[in-house]
């Protein structure tokens, strides 16, 4: 039992550094979006920007971040447990080899034929003038970002089978904060010798804050005793067995891919009344999803990051009683934490666009559509940060065929969801974000359905219960957050800084009255993480120095 008790605040202990890494990498994230959003609003050149960069971060997620976390962070674990810290360091250093041979390639390959990528995901940019050519100028320059990033995935996923999570969790916030500074720098130093000026010395800025987040992570690797030498061996077991665990995970993540590439493709060509193609729905989308990431990192990412590790050892040591228990854990705190999330979203939404973005060349009608986009995404939310637990599950298990055929499934999924909504409604960019939505909701109820079978069980009744609970609490919040809004914008209408005010005090109130929901029904989740905050808040107290009095019990 005490065992069982370690292991549960261990887990959310673990969590809660990621989080709060995740949490910094979020808000300097912000930073760097609302630094976009007054420097260039929603226009033609964000709208390129946004495309620009999504290209290769296409190809991150297919051969890179979401592929390698979840195949590296098993198989470096087996090898720490089975084999030890040396043989799982020369694993990593044939990683890395291969990561700069396949991933440098590609890079190549995706600088040379940026023209077809770009036509291929926004055919409607070539119907408006400099649009085009402004993308595939940017494209070309951010590829190579590719492989900085996938070198940098590498060396989170062997930290983290190490059971360093912190200092791989703010390497983001590295690359956004070098990302900025950088960007800034050459457009306000040499951006006008560049061409496009600040847009493109904005797409330098990304090389810098990838080449950052890769550097930072290094030293630690190497105090770690992963030192990385250039090392290739086809025939090594575990390399093979990454490649393995790839080839189904890339197939599987080429679904989401092609779900992407849909969604560019019906946003670049959205039309106005007149039937004119319009610029902004690829820049509120964009503007929306990072909000959206905010909770998806804090709560999805941390404690997908914190579970993957300890369930990849059950499943190793075949404790699958073990493995269902951390599981479902698990996915009742991603419950707990998203449900208001995405409620307080749908409410707030306006006011905390308004608050981050509108300004200088953002305006309040790129703020309205981006809220739109955002109350659409936030439907969701907790599917898809489930997902970021659940797939990873399969992988532990060695099954990457079961995400696999649910990705490919949901590309039918959102193809329908996004065809109905954009051309037969006819909502535009806010159907997009409602087709995000639905696959992910489909992705993780699939493979929720699939992994109870395979393991007799996961505590789904329990789930249900908790997570009844919890949108009934969620629901009291966002009565409390509209009425409170409501009332300042009454109390504050035409002033400045209203949105920011709405902020403020709607959104502590409705936290406070989520808080007293939950307890007063006793939500096992809002317990279990109070219990691991007190644990890690003792833990970390200081202890007293030799000859001070004991403190007595009053």
């Amino acid at each position: 039992m005490q065992a069982t008790a370690r292991e549960k605040h261990g887990l959310l202990h673990s969590a809660g550094v990621i989080s709060a890494a995740v949490l910094l990498s979020r808000v300097t994230g912000m930073v760097r979006e609302v630094v976009m959003a007054r420097l260039f609003g929603a226009g033609a050149a964000n709208d390129a920007f946004q495309l620009a960069f999504r290209i290769p971060s296409l190809t991150r997620n297919l051969f890179a971040e979401g592929v390698l976390s979840s195949a590296l962070v098993p198989a470096f674990s087996r090898s720490l447990a089975g084999e030890g810290r040396k043989e799982a360091a020369e694993l990593s250093s044939l990683v890395a080899t291969a990561v700069v041979l396949v991933v440098g390639s590609l890079s190549v390959l995706g600088m040379i034929f940026s023209p077809q990528l770009v036509r291929l995901l926004a055919p409607g940019f070539e119907q408006i003038p400099g649009k085009f050519a402004l993308t595939v100028q940017l494209t070309r320059i951010m590829f190579p970002f590719l492989l900085l990033v996938a070198l940098a995935a590498q060396a989170m996923a062997a930290l983290n089978a190490s059971g360093s999570f912190g200092i791989p969790a703010l390497a983001s916030s590295l690359f956004n904060i070098g990302s900025v500074a950088c960007g800034l720098a050459l457009g306000y130093t040499v951006g006008r010798r560049l061409g496009n000026g600040m847009i493109v010395s904005m797409a330098w800025g990304v090389l810098a804050g990838g080449a950052l987040q890769l550097l930072w992570q290094l030293p630690v690797m190497v105090r770690a005793g992963f030192r990385v030498r250039p090392r290739m061996d086809w025939n090594h077991p575990g390399l093979r067995q990454i490649v393995r665990m790839m080839g189904p995970a890339i197939l599987g993540n080429a679904a989401l891919q092609i779900n992407i590439v849909v969604n560019s493709n019906f946003a670049s060509s959205i039309k106005d009344a007149s039937g004119h193609v319009i610029d902004g729905p690829m820049s509120w989308l964009g503007y929306a999803f990072r909000f959206l990431q905010l909770p998806v990192g804090l709560f999805g990412v941390a404690i997908a990051s914190a579970t993957l590790p300890s369930i990849s050892r059950s499943a190793g040591l075949q404790k699958m009683d073990e493995f269902r228990t951390t599981l479902s854990r698990s996915l009742g705190t991603i419950l707990l934490l998203t449900i208001p999330s995405s409620v307080g979203m749908a409410v707030m939404g306006e006011s905390m666009i308004a608050a981050v973005y509108q300004g200088g060349k953002f305006t309040p009608y790129d703020t309205h559509q981006t809220a739109l986009a955002l109350t659409c995404f936030s439907a969701g939310l907790a599917g898809y940060s489930a997902l970021k637990t659940l797939a990873p599950a399969f992988y532990a298990l060695d099954d990457a065929r079961t995400p696999m055929l649910v990705s490919v499934a949901s590309i039918a999924v959102n193809f329908v969801t996004a065809w109905v909504m954009v051309k037969w409604a006819g909502i535009g960019h806010a159907g997009l974000a409602l087709s995000t939505a639905a696959v992910a909701v489909f992705g993780a109820v699939a493979l929720l359905v699939v992994l109870r079978r395979r393991l007799a069980g996961i505590g789904l009744r329990k789930l249900a219960a908790s997570g009844a609970k919890i949108a009934a609490a969620a629901a009291l919040m966002g009565v409390a957050c509209k009425l409170s809004s409501a009332l300042v914008h009454t109390a504050m209408a035409g002033r400045a800084h209203v949105a920011l005010v709405d902020v403020a005090i709607s959104i502590p109130l409705g936290v406070a009255v989520f808080y007293a929901a939950a307890r007063a029904w006793r939500i096992e989740e809002l317990e279990a993480v109070e219990a691991a905050c007190y644990t890690a808040l003792r833990n970390n107290a200081p202890r007293p120095e030799v000859g001070d009095p004991p403190t007595r019990n009053r």
